[in-house]
């Protein structure tokens, strides 16, 4: 059980690696926040599976678990709560205006 726990510590920080390279690809604020709050909670539960799986059933790992718990309500809710102020306080989402022309390989 050992390996199999960090095996999914190892997975988790992996995901949260390249999820934090990946965030650099977004220019936007809107798409930057959505990536960090999904590298945060799927980073998190992935490590905190392995850390449960790691130490057995023990009240160490009740701990863990509902600290897990509590992880999956508060960080949606606060990711929302953040984009939601900004989009009120006047920061809009920019779109982009530029069009995409498709041309079939007969058209070349």
């Amino acid at each position: 059980m050992q390996i199999v726990g960090e095996i999914f510590i190892i997975l988790g920080l992996l995901f949260m690696l390249f999820g934090v390279i990946g965030l650099f690809k977004f220019r936007r604020f809107y798409p930057r926040i959505l990536i960090a709050a999904k590298i945060d909670t799927v980073g998190l539960i992935t490590i905190f599976v392995g850390v449960m799986i790691r130490h057995g059933f023990s009240f160490f790992t009740l701990r863990v678990f509902l600290l897990l718990g509590l992880i999956l309500i508060m960080n949606p809710m606060t990711t929302y709560i953040i984009a939601r102020f900004a989009n009120l306080s006047g920061y809009k989402p920019e779109s982009d205006r530029t069009s995409h022309t498709i041309t079939s390989d007969r058209e070349m």
